[in-house]
């Protein structure tokens, strides 16, 4: 079954444009989902949409309510709420370009794939995609999709083009209350050094398929234990035993368990200076992001 599109527009750089579809780029239907039973009737729970004063009603005569004030609400029907168009319900307009340094992280939300919509338009499409992918640079342009305008990240993906929907100003809440405690002081050059030794036997690739939801491996697990006709119980590796008080010596206990020594403890009674010079050098911090007060991100239109 061919994915729908969650949008269909146009993509515009200037006066040049193409007609686009968006699809998101995400799936959970593989995920476990469970549904609330009556235990002693065996039946599946259903929702009802009821009036507290007439009791049961039909959803489709509902309309939608803004509360101005305690149990006082502005009535929207459905087809006033679509009245309200702004040019990015139809199109995406590339308002600027940026580094992708400059956005940080915390701004990404969920990301989309963006398509041609047919045939027409496609030079136009490639034109974009590839001028993008020469410049190095991400698009910022706006779109609205079901009732919000979303602020957007469009970078050009093999053949086509991810757009990631970024949050907005509001959407996003301070640090300073919780890290504000934080004491501002150095720590100890020597546990920094036996931590940088431990970093650098960790680095590796990054691969998503290797990453499995273990949690939801489990509920499979008892669940195909219980369809077979088990009591559900499913074993689960016990709690590491890792209860070190001193901080130097579960750094030194960690390095130990990951097949090296640190310097001063050098085997075959090698000197210490000797082997830290055969120990492999730490990684140097990448440069540090902009942060989240100075991402170019603006609030969204209202409507």
């Amino acid at each position: 079954m061919a994915q729908r599109p969650i949008w269909e527009g146009h993509l515009r750089l200037s006066l040049v444009a193409c007609p686009v579809s968006l699809y998101t780029a995400t799936s959970s239907a593989s995920d476990i989902r469970f549904h609330l039973i009556n235990p002693k009737t065996g039946n599946r729970i259903r929702t009802q949409v009821v009036d507290p004063e007439t009791g049961e009603v039909d959803r489709k005569t509902l309309v939608r309510g803004f509360e101005i004030e305690k149990d006082r609400y502005l009535l929207l029907t459905n087809d006033e709420i679509k009245s309200v168009r702004l040019e990015s319900t139809e199109t995406i307009d590339i308002e600027r370009f940026v580094d992708s340094a400059e956005i940080d992280r915390i701004w990404w939300n969920d990301p989309y794939y963006l398509a041609p919509d047919g045939k027409a338009g496609i030079d136009a499409y490639i034109v974009i995609r590839e001028a993008m992918e020469q410049s190095g640079k991400i698009a910022l342009g706006r779109v609205v999709i079901g009732t919000r305008e979303r602020l957007v990240a469009i970078e050009p993906r093999g053949e086509g083009m991810l757009v990631t929907t970024l949050r907005t100003h509001d959407e996003v809440r301070g640090s300073t209350a919780l890290f504000d405690s934080i004491p501002d002081k150095k720590p100890d050059t020597k546990m920094i050094a036996i931590a940088e030794q431990i970093i650098d036997q960790l680095v590796g690739p990054f691969g998503p398929s290797e990453f499995k939801d273990r949690y939801e491996d489990a509920l499979r697990a008892l669940i195909e234990s219980k369809q077979n006709g088990g009591d559900g119980g499913v074993t689960a590796p016990p709690p590491r035993d890792d209860n070190v008080i001193d901080l130097m010596e579960a750094l030194r206990r960690s390095l130990e368990n990951s097949g090296n020594a640190p310097a001063h403890h050098a085997p075959s009674g090698k000197p210490a200076a000797k082997a830290k010079a055969q120990a492999k050098p730490a990684h140097k911090p990448a440069p540090r992001k902009a942060s989240a007060k100075h991402a170019p991100v603006r609030k969204r239109a209202a409507g």
